[in-house]
């Protein structure tokens, strides 16, 4: 079940121990001796350590023993037996990363319940580690997609702020990412290991949300028949995400901007503030300075909730990346359901290009979905797209009636889209790529060659003003200068 190393300098102890250990299913490596222990625990990379504290009754070489032990990779996990020792010893053991102790004489059931429990603990905190490896890499930079110059901005501006606890405004027509966005936001900080809670307030009435938010007491109105906690409370110490918060009432508005001036809530029908840690990111799917203007959202409210803002460009508004999002959603998301994989028609993907997508990503995703399912031979077609959307483009192709409209590009149904460069990675990137006749070169040569484009550009639209676009970049003059020269240098 495990592999045991078990250290003790009581042969009697080390060889009774050793044979039940083995009885329980067991492998077990026995050591008399603590250096020798110390070299078994890179040959044999045990899951569990039980060692004595003290040897020869004189020095406690077991607390050099949990202390390499901790320093596995991955860390063993550690008991430590006392029998000469004092319990300050023995907790001093634990504040080096040994999980639980048993003193000298132990029963053998008491062994038995403490290594149980020790695996059980190991099991749960690796299957946890997992876990949050996975929702770190689902919910990481990589999956923002996107090469346009406003994502690229969008991209740097995530990865300066993430670690840090100043309030986000993400900004953003209906379908862009902003939730992907908070999520990256929250997996890539220091909070990733607390919760990250996401609420549409738009979704609840005003009174529900206000309990939803802060919580309540018992009896404070019809059904609360016990006290529960808010989703702040709930996000204590990680993430909270306030989606649509230009939806809220006003009442709601005042009690948010207590919370973010105060750190603190009041549950409904209780006087009694509660701290919380929470970060907060909020979303909007409409310019606020509207809703203040009309006179139904606090200003107070808006500068609060506008610490950061990380606007996000409407998927019109960068057309350059559809052919990198549809190569996302059927190389990755979609691919898994197909029996064989997906290809697209260059015709289809040219219609995907001029449609407006008031929808966005989500649109897309979808419409790419309806197309994989439609589709014959893995091969998505023009009339596997949705109806209204080639109705839509056609529409849009019309001219004045003194012109002629320009017919849909001259080319086979038939032909196939690259949906990847030869030789380029299967997953669509943050990091731009290529075009489909561009020439394979090191990756690091193309990342250079990128950021001088960007570098350049942002000089270009500061009218060659180099401290501006310092500025503009967030970078100092300097690092400009150098950064410039570093990569015109470069062979």
């Amino acid at each position: 079940m495990a592999k045991v190393l078990l250290v003790d300098d009581d042969l009697t102890t080390l060889q009774v121990v050793s044979e039940l250990l083995r009885q329980e299913g067991h492998e077990v490596f026995p050591f008399s001796n603590g250096n020798a222990a110390i070299a078994g625990l890179t040959a044999h990379a045990p899951d569990l350590v039980i060692t004595d504290l003290y040897f020869d009754k004189t020095r406690a070489q077991g607390l050099e023993v949990v202390e390499k032990a901790r320093a596995l990779s991955p860390p063993a996990e550690v008991i430590v037996i006392t029998g000469f020792g004092t319990i300050e010893t023995a907790l001093r053991a634990t504040k080096l990363g040994a999980y639980d102790y048993l003193e000298k004489p132990f029963k053998v059931e008491e062994l038995k319940l403490c290594v149980q429990r020790t695996l059980s603990y190991s099991a749960a905190r690796n299957e946890t580690v997992h876990l949050r490896r996975q929702l770190k890499k689902k919910y990481g930079f990589d999956q923002i997609v996107g090469s346009a110059p406003k994502m690229v901005e969008v991209f740097k501006m995530i990865e300066r702020v993430a670690n840090t606890d100043s309030t986000i405004l993400v900004l953003g027509e209906s379908g862009t990412g902003k939730e992907l966005v908070a999520r990256a936001l929250h997996y890539n900080s220091r909070r990733q290991f607390a919760p990250f809670v996401p609420v549409n307030c738009s979704a609840l009435p005003e009174n529900l949300l206000e309990s939803e938010l802060f919580g309540h007491c018992r009896g404070a109105f019809t059904g609360a028949i016990g006290d529960k906690k808010g989703l702040f409370e709930e996000a204590d110490g990680g993430t909270i995400f306030l989606d649509e918060v230009g939806s809220m009432s006003a009442m709601l508005q005042s009690r948010l901007l207590r919370v973010l001036q105060e750190r603190e809530v009041r549950r409904v029908g209780e006087n009694r503030p509660i701290y919380v840690n929470v970060r907060v990111v909020a979303a909007s799917n409409e310019p606020l300075e509207k809703r203040i203007k009309e006179g139904s959202f606090r200003e107070d409210l808006y500068y609060r909730l506008n610490v950061i803002a990380i606007p996000l460009p409407s998927l019109r508004e960068r057309r350059e990346d559809i052919p990198l999002l549809t190569a996302h959603f059927l190389k990755g998301k979609m691919a898994p359901a197909a029996s064989q994989p997906l290809r697209i028609t260059r015709q289809a993907m040219e219609i995907l290009r001029r449609y407006d997508w008031p929808g966005n990503v989500r649109e897309l995703e979808n419409a790419l979905e309806r197309a994989a399912v439609l589709c014959e031979g893995g091969l998505i077609q023009a009339a596997d797209l949705p109806p209204h959307l080639l109705a839509a483009v056609q529409d849009a192709d019309l001219m004045p009636e003194t012109q002629t409209a320009p017919p849909l590009p001259a080319v086979p149904d038939s032909a196939v889209y690259p949906l990847h460069p030869p030789g380029a990675p299967e997953t669509a990137s943050a990091a731009a790529a290529p075009g489909a006749d561009a020439p394979i070169i090191p990756m690091k040569a193309y990342l250079q060659q990128q950021e001088l484009a960007y570098l350049n550009r942002a000089i270009q639209q500061c009218g060659g003003n180099k401290e501006q676009a310092a500025l503009q970049l967030g970078i100092s003059v300097a690092t400009l200068y150098r950064r410039l020269n570093a990569e015109e240098k470069e062979p």
